[in-house]
């Protein structure tokens, strides 16, 4: 669920580096522990069982948190990145400690419907990589067992500089014919009142939010490795098979940063916005 749509067929979606992305899982971990505290406890489907999915699961290690708070939930993490899979099986499938499961599964929020009635659907930071996806909320809310909740966390900070200038680079005469990347150019998220009104007018008792973090980021040029695990990926895939071209890219990004976000004398600090909904069919 992690990757971008593409201006053509012919334009690879992005390769993900779990690696890279979990580089900072403290601080990208900090949003989903604060969506957690908010769901309520989710109710059982047929059989006595809670149903669970995390849409955009990438390498687990979220959805996993979703397997301590409900060790007896059937849970399942989707993504569309098989890298992003095979990191989350290696690292936390199979049973829970409550007699519950946790499997991952290939799937893509542009496409998923739920198979069977679900007590909690929940994303965490992927629904930014899918165009007009509010248009699902009714066939996902719809999916809900009565007093389920759909809840997700997505990312509000498309006007701060590690993105404006991303696409300001791209499409600066050097880069933009090779780096027409519809990811980088429009923003896919709505404001918090616009996901309310969505909502509240499925019939759902919401609450939404939003919490900007000052994130403290230590080492040299961190603003650049953080993104380096997210915004930047659709361009290093366009540039993989080209060391120089992703190597003069990256430079030219690099010191943008630096003078964006300059370091202070604990590091630097990389303000987060981020937006928040939990939405609970009614009982």
């Amino acid at each position: 669920m992690h990757s971008a749509p593409t201006p053509s067929s012919a334009r690879p979606a992005p390769t993900w580096d779990p690696k890279q992305y979990l580089r900072h899982a403290g601080h990208r971990g900090r949003p989903f522990l604060d969506l957690l505290a908010r769901i309520p406890e989710p109710p059982a489907g047929e059989g006595g069982t809670v149903r669970i999915a995390d849409l955009g699961c990438g390498p687990g290690n979220v959805t996993a948190l979703l397997a301590e708070r409900w060790p007896a939930a059937r849970i399942t993490g989707l993504d569309n990145s098989p890298e992003m899979l095979d990191r989350a099986r290696e690292d936390h499938e199979g049973p829970t400690a409550g007699g519950g499961t946790l499997e991952f599964r290939a799937g893509d929020a542009a496409h998923w419907t739920p198979g069977e009635p679900h007590g909690l659907i929940v994303s965490n930071a992927a629904l930014q990589w899918v165009p007009n996806h509010p248009d699902s909320f009714a066939g996902w809310i719809d999916a809900l067992v009565p007093g389920g909740t759909f809840a997700f966390q997505v990312p509000g900070n498309f006007g701060a500089p590690s993105h404006t200038l991303l696409a300001e680079v791209c499409a600066s005469p050097r880069w933009r014919d090779r780096l027409d990347l519809p990811a980088l150019r429009a923003t896919r998220v709505l404001e918090p009142a616009d996901y309310l009104t969505r909502l509240t007018d499925l019939g759902c008792a919401a609450d939404v939010w939003e919490t900007t973090y000052l994130q403290l980021l230590t080492g040299e040029d961190p603003v650049l490795d953080w993104v380096k695990g997210t915004a930047l990926r659709p361009v290093l895939t366009a540039l993989e098979d080209d060391e120089e071209a992703t190597a003069e890219f990256t430079a030219q990004y690099r010191d943008l940063l630096r003078t964006a976000y300059p370091p202070g004398r604990h590091g630097t600090v990389f303000p987060f916005r981020r937006i928040f909904a939990v939405a609970q069919k009614e009982g």
